[in-house]
């Protein structure tokens, strides 16, 4: 996925670990489309089936012979709407159970391969941390030496050149 072209200074670590992030993110999404595209097929199919019913509730209503029929009517369309409305939460509360099973069951798929990149990828900070940390150290310590012996050669240079200029001064 992540080729050198593109990212030349990406360690292997990193870009497996970033593959591996990207993997467990497309498929949770994927997971997550799924899930809407389902919840919109169930909200859709809830209004088809209430206009429907509707409709067909209006009709017999308006064909209604006097105000006892009409309230006869009225009160019989209530219960096949109210069974519809129970049929959509159990439908709804079944797909948010399944929608949360898969993106857990995805989650249990991708997390161990994720994890182990991100262990693999703090080693190899650590390891260039320390390699980093003694080439500085090193560089420190050949500095001081390099100080410390241009300081030996100045100071026997000035101490001896002191004794000759007050040799002088007697």
């Amino acid at each position: 996925m992540f080729t050198n072209s593109m990212f030349p200074s990406l360690s292997p670590a990193l870009k497996s670990h970033l593959e591996a992030q990207c993997n467990f993110a497309t498929e949770l999404s994927r997971k997550m489309f799924d899930t809407a595209q389902q919840l919109s097929e169930l909200h859709l199919r809830l209004a088809q089936d209430l206009l429907q019913e509707w409709s067909n509730a209006s009709q017999q209503l308006l064909g209604a012979r006097d105000t006892g029929e009409f309230m006869s009517l009225a009160a019989s369309q209530l219960q096949p709407s109210s069974n519809k409305l129970q049929q959509y939460q159990q439908q709804l509360g079944n797909l948010v159970a399944n929608a949360n099973v898969e993106m857990n069951r995805t989650a249990e798929n991708h997390l161990p391969e994720t994890s182990r990149t991100a262990v693999a990828f703090a080693d190899e900070v650590v390891r260039k941390t320390a390699e980093e940390t003694e080439k500085a150290t090193q560089r420190q310590r050949e500095m001081i030496e390099k100080m410390h012996a241009t300081g030996h050669r100045d100071g026997a240079g000035r101490s001896h050149d002191t004794g000759r200029q007050s040799d002088q001064a007697h």
